[in-house]
């Protein structure tokens, strides 16, 4: 599309020298001219014609003058809009005018006309460059209206109201998540199977941004769903493995966690799917990791075998889930948190209510990281069992 350009100017020679100088670039689509005799045509013109790109403009005019067209012009606040003045040699005091009106730069009467073909070009390619940052800005501003939504997607699917089950006293759990992006590839869920047994989910995405976040989202409805047939963990990982193997791409997994409890004994049945096991905390206050038993990450290789466990929750115990944004958080040295770290945060905060134990560690692990920045998401899951 060729740069619109509009000259004003009462001097009727000068529409043919500029239509005779500039012949080849008019033949070829790259300028297209309009021409005004006065600031009166010329923001008639520009009414008419909202895609001009430059207005070059002498001083001197009947009806309206060139500085008074400028004002006008700055009125229209269009800052994809360029001006440059047409002055007569040694006029400063008005071409300073000019300048402080907005116009983008001047040339010197009589034209001569290579510099006008120079001060154009110039002209035009500011006016490219800024229409290519407001373009990247608008690009920018739709991204993160996208990443808002889903932001607001990801966060709707996840539970937060807690507590989950405010009328059963055998059992308490409590969760929060805290994407090192807008959005984040962790997930975490837990829901009734039936009146007895609840299930547990935690799990982590390979990658960063929108692509694992909406892996996320299908694996975690893909878990949920396939868990409320009641199946054992080690079923329910076989069958959702060899469903995203089918539907995601090569590049994409995930580490599962998955567990039934049943709220009448305190067993918990548990599989892990390449994920790393959880703590149980004593109701002493030692902390040790839950035997690690399960299989590969999910969503890579087809035909996978899973084993489950069991493990007998007492009384006063409880189990704390993490995700690896937990415990390989880095400091500024490129230290890890560490398992050690963690197990130490538990003992500290081990008597307090769930949300409490959970915001602790947390916070242990963004003090130890300090300036460093968060390079993945971190997410903790508690579940506390009290008997019956």
């Amino acid at each position: 599309m060729p740069a619109r350009i509009l000259v004003v100017d009462d001097e009727p020679d000068l529409e043919q020298l500029i239509l005779q100088k500039f012949r080849k670039q008019i033949r070829d689509g790259i300028f297209a001219f309009q021409f005004a005799g006065n600031g009166v045509q010329a923001l008639e013109r520009l009414a008419e014609d909202d895609a001009i790109d430059l207005v070059l403009t002498d001083i001197n005019m009947p009806e309206m003058d060139g500085l008074t067209l400028l004002n006008r012009i700055k009125e229209q606040d269009n800052p994809l809009l360029r001006s440059v003045i047409v002055s007569a040699y040694g006029d400063i005091e008005n071409i300073r005018t000019a300048m402080n009106r907005g116009a983008f730069d001047f040339i010197i009467k009589p034209i001569d006309l290579n510099d006008l073909e120079i001060t154009i070009n110039k002209s035009l390619h500011d006016l490219r460059v800024l229409k290519e940052a407001i373009q990247s800005r608008d690009q920018l501003m739709f991204i993160k209206h996208e990443l808002g939504i889903a932001t607001e997607i990801q966060t709707s699917i996840l539970p937060k109201v807690f507590p989950p089950f405010p009328d059963r006293k055998e059992f308490d759990i409590y969760a929060k998540m805290i994407p090192a992006r807008e959005v984040g590839g962790d997930l975490y869920d837990f829901f009734q199977i039936d009146k007895a047994r609840v299930g547990v989910i935690i799990g982590d995405v390979s990658g960063k941004g929108i692509p694992a976040a909406m892996f996320m989202a299908v694996s975690k409805t893909l878990l949920k769903a396939t868990a409320l047939k009641g199946i054992p963990p080690d079923s329910c990982l076989e069958s959702v493995n060899t469903i995203l193997v089918d539907e995601s791409l090569p590049s994409m997994f995930v580490t599962v966690f998955y567990g039934i409890f049943d709220t009448r004994n305190g067993s918990f049945e548990y599989c892990s799917g390449g994920h790393n096991p959880p703590y149980i905390i004593g109701k002493d206050g030692q902390v040790r990791l839950l035997d690690n038993c399960g299989g590969l990450f999910l969503g890579s290789l087809k035909n996978l075998e899973y084993e489950s466990s069991v493990v007998m929750l007492q009384p006063g115990e409880t189990l704390f889930l993490v995700t690896d944004g937990i415990t390989e958080a880095m400091n500024t040295g490129d230290d890890m948190f560490g398992e050690e770290r963690t197990e130490a945060a538990l003992q500290t905060h081990a008597g307090k209510p769930l949300n409490e134990l959970v915001d602790h560690v947390i916070e242990e692990v963004q003090a130890f990281a300090g300036a460093q920045e968060q390079s993945d998401d971190m997410t903790c899951l508690a579940l506390r069992y009290f008997g019956r």
